[in-house]
């Protein structure tokens, strides 16, 4: 069985120490296979916020699949934004901006959707989309298949679709076709759960809120997002083969996260149960 943490919009220089504290916890006791940063992991890109990041991941004592999100990339060093727009990133996260991580029964892909050129608005090229759809092709039939994007494929309301990825429609159809079972993001700080309907097999958009940042919307506690595939998520359900999706929001008078939802995904093909 592997077992996911997925933190997003950590936004370092916005962080709460007993926040992070909270997920450092957290981490320790359900001790993730894999944590995976969907992008704005720092607020402004700034070297002091990465190296903070870097310090705070290495303490979660699990292999790392980060992306970078809008505000990884510096906004007011015009410079370097221009010329090296990624490289304080790469210093703490490595030079792969579009990490794949393979595990016997979870394939996880990394999608860089920014751009220097944009403030804000993510996109993703069709050479991305290909490059994506043929390792998700290639996995193996026991592997759940899994997509990391920063903003997002797919929103449940028609006043986010302003936040929408660029080039979500065309993505959204090659990789369910290729067998993608999730797509995970952050960017809106907002956490759910959500089937795609329309194409070539089940494919659902999995977002995460912030996970330690004070920039929290209106209502929405800071979140992260445990994911569980095999024999702990089969056992849920007693469907077959599922992946078991949870959202854990933390709790100020705790000073601590707990699971707050949790939604069962079954992918359409037969995986094996073992």
């Amino acid at each position: 069985m592997s077992v996911l943490l997925h933190l997003s919009d950590t936004h370092f220089g916005t962080e709460q120490p007993q926040v992070l504290e909270a997920v450092v916890a957290l981490a320790a006791q359900q001790r993730p296979d894999v944590v995976v940063l969907s992008g704005d992991i720092t607020q402004r890109g700034q070297p002091e916020q990465f190296r903070a990041a870097k310090a705070f991941v290495d303490r979660l004592g699990a292999p790392v699949l980060a992306i970078p999100g809008n505000h990884d990339i510096p906004l007011f060093d015009l410079w370097v934004r221009l010329t090296r727009p990624y490289a304080r990133f790469a210093s703490a996260f490595g030079t792969d901006l579009e990490p794949v991580v393979a595990l016997p029964d979870c394939l996880l892909v990394g999608v860089n959707t920014t751009r220097a050129r944009r403030h804000r608005h993510g996109e993703v090229s069709d050479a991305q989309v290909q490059r994506v759809a043929h390792l998700l092709a290639a996995a193996a039939p026991e592997q759940l298949r899994v997509v990391v994007v920063h903003q997002p494929l797919a929103v449940p309301d028609a006043s986010e679709r302003l936040h929408l990825l660029r080039g979500h429609a065309h993505a959204a159809h090659a990789w369910a076709k290729a067998g993608a079972d999730l797509v995970l993001g952050g960017h809106i700080h907002l956490p759910f759960v959500l089937p795609l309907q329309g194409l070539a097999r089940r494919l659902a958009v999995v977002q995460a809120g912030t996970a330690v940042s004070s920039r929290t919307r209106q209502g929405v506690p800071n979140s992260v997002n445990l994911l569980r595939w095999g024999a702990a998520a089969i056992s849920a359900s007693k469907k077959g083969a599922n992946c078991l999706v949870e959202r854990w929001d933390y709790s100020a008078q705790q000073q601590a996260f707990t699971c707050a939802t949790a939604t069962v995904v079954q992918p359409e093909r037969a995986h094996p149960t073992g």
